[in-house]
């Protein structure tokens, strides 16, 4: 089964809003992005709104004709907002004001008592919950606790390990992460991965048999300026199949 690839359109707003114009408009990207093949669609809703916005969302749901992920902090600002959307998948991250992007993975263990009611409240509005976490066995056990039917395994240290040259740091990395993978699989649960994923970076992460879906976006979005939003895409989506169909690891 190869993984499906949900094209996360954060930065073409990202560039949009350094200018405070109109364009480019991140909807047409999410639009050529599935005409080139994506499978899914997925956008931040960051509480600063530092890129995506409100009106995106709304847009998003209504004028894409593939599944939105919306990825969320645990707050009630947040959860209004998924709620009134009602997005085919809600992704709950952790956020900080002061980071880049997204620093680690989301502390499912040590905020059980917290995110139970932002999971519950979104299964019981017809989203599918996932949880942003490492491939860790204490945070697979919460979020599985937690009655999340998804994880979203950060492949950030890895992808920056790999862009770094220090293979070997690499390879321990994506060790846990194919641990985790297999342990969550065991445990029911469906298991995506991300973040920091490249054209170099993606097959040993796409070929683990476990990963159903894989979000990709600031490299999307970066080397469109390049190659175009639908050549990245294609290309991207190809190296995820070779990857299943050569077993490389």
């Amino acid at each position: 089964m190869i993984p499906r690839l949900g094209v996360n359109i954060d930065h073409v707003a990202t560039i949009r809003n350094a200018r405070g114009v109109a364009y480019p408009d991140p909807v047409r990207a999410a639009q050529m992005a599935v005409a080139a093949g994506a499978d899914g669609i997925t956008a931040h809703l960051r509480e600063d709104r530092r890129h995506i916005s409100d009106a995106d969302i709304a847009r998003l749901r209504q004028e894409i004709s593939v599944p939105l992920n919306l990825e969320i902090a645990a707050t009630e600002e947040m959860l209004a907002i998924a709620l009134a959307a009602k997005p085919h998948a809600a992704c709950i991250v952790p956020e900080k004001r002061e980071e880049r992007t997204t620093e680690g993975g989301l502390d499912a263990a040590g905020q059980h008592n917290h995110l139970a009611h932002y999971v519950r409240a979104l299964q019981e509005n017809g989203s599918r919950v996932s949880l942003f976490i490492e491939a860790d066995r204490t945070q697979i056990d919460a979020a599985k606790a937690l009655g999340a039917p998804v994880i979203e395994l950060h492949t950030g240290a890895y992808a920056e390990h790999f862009f770094a040259g220090d293979m070997e740091q690499a390879e321990l990395v994506l060790q846990q992460i194919r641990e985790g993978a297999r342990y969550g699989a065991s445990l029911g649960l469906e298991i995506h991965a991300g973040h920091g994923l490249t054209f170099d970076s993606v097959k040993p992460v796409a070929v683990i048999e476990q990963i159903r879906e894989l979000n990709i976006g600031h490299f999307l979005v970066s080397e469109a300026i390049f190659g175009g939003i639908s050549s990245v895409v294609q290309q991207m989506k190809d190296l995820i199949a070779q990857a299943r169909a050569e077993g490389v690891s």
